[in-house]
């Protein structure tokens, strides 16, 4: 039962991509987890795949309407695409499975995952539920940086995210789209077609990477990448009846009482 659950959330995923433009792949992980049953380490392998066909589709349509900015995408993809292959190639193998021991508390490399996935899900939240308000004040950040904010940062900026979504398996669009608003100085519409080509990129490129360490079970993932991509289209026909804008901050409650239950789970 809980399997078929969360196949339907591949479906949910995907519309809350098309929707609101991001967020939903940030609930890929804890569904392959707890209702899939994959372990965390997997699962944030599996992620990259999901998160970054989905993103294929978003970003197309919005290159169908001149909403990518390339060149900004190749200086900012650049340095995450390396450090998410370096990341799940090298770096997450090497973590050891027993990490410390605190009193009873036994920190594992899966428990280090999922706490590490908790705490982004908390910060992203805010980001979400707050949505209104950080649009206002990005517009005048965004004028008073344009004229000192160099390319160092972007590049600096690619590598943060990319070395995020390596450990954790999500696509960092919130990550991505105040870098771009604020340091590349692009438009909200043109930084969300922007982010997902970079998402799409280093997503897939990271799965790459995790293809010598992991068996795959490419029946399972092909099924659930689908049913999200399936996702994706319907959640860009329901843009056109729904605002989605208006359904972010209730989304982001959603994953903020989801975040601190994984983290208060792992914890406890």
């Amino acid at each position: 039962m809980l399997e078929i659950i969360g196949f339907a959330s591949a479906i949910v995923i995907g519309v809350s991509l098309g929707l609101i433009g991001g967020g939903g792949s940030i609930l890929t992980v804890p569904v392959l987890v707890y209702l899939i049953g994959i372990s965390p380490v997997l699962a944030t392998a599996y992620s990259l795949l999901i998160v970054g066909a989905s993103s294929v589709v978003g970003a197309a349509r919005y290159a169908k309407q001149g909403l990518v900015d390339f060149k900004t995408a190749i200086l900012l993809g650049i340095p995450s695409i390396a450090a998410v292959y370096i990341t799940r190639r090298f770096l997450v193998p090497a973590i050891p499975e027993d990490i410390a021991t605190i009193g009873t508390f036994e920190l594992t490399k899966d428990a280090l995952l999922m706490l590490l996935f908790a705490g982004l899900m908390l910060f992203a939240s805010v980001g979400m539920i707050r949505n209104k308000k950080e649009s206002k004040s990005t517009e005048g950040l965004k004028n008073k940086r344009a004229g000192w904010i160099t390319p160092l940062v972007v590049l600096a900026e690619g590598f943060v995210v990319g070395t995020l979504t390596g450990l954790v398996g999500a696509g960092g669009g919130f990550l991505i789209i105040p870098a771009l608003v604020l340091f590349a100085n692009l438009p909200m519409k043109k930084a969300i077609g922007t982010s997902l080509v970079i998402i799409s990129a280093k997503s897939l490129i990271g799965f790459l990477g995790d293809l010598s360490n992991y068996t795959i079970d490419w029946s399972l993932l092909g099924i659930f990448t689908a049913l999200a991509v399936v996702g994706i289209f319907l959640g860009s026909y329901l843009s056109t009846k729904i605002d989605g804008s208006k359904l972010k901050s209730g989304f982001g409650w959603f994953v903020l009482i989801m975040g601190a239950s994984i983290l208060l789970g792992e914890l406890v």
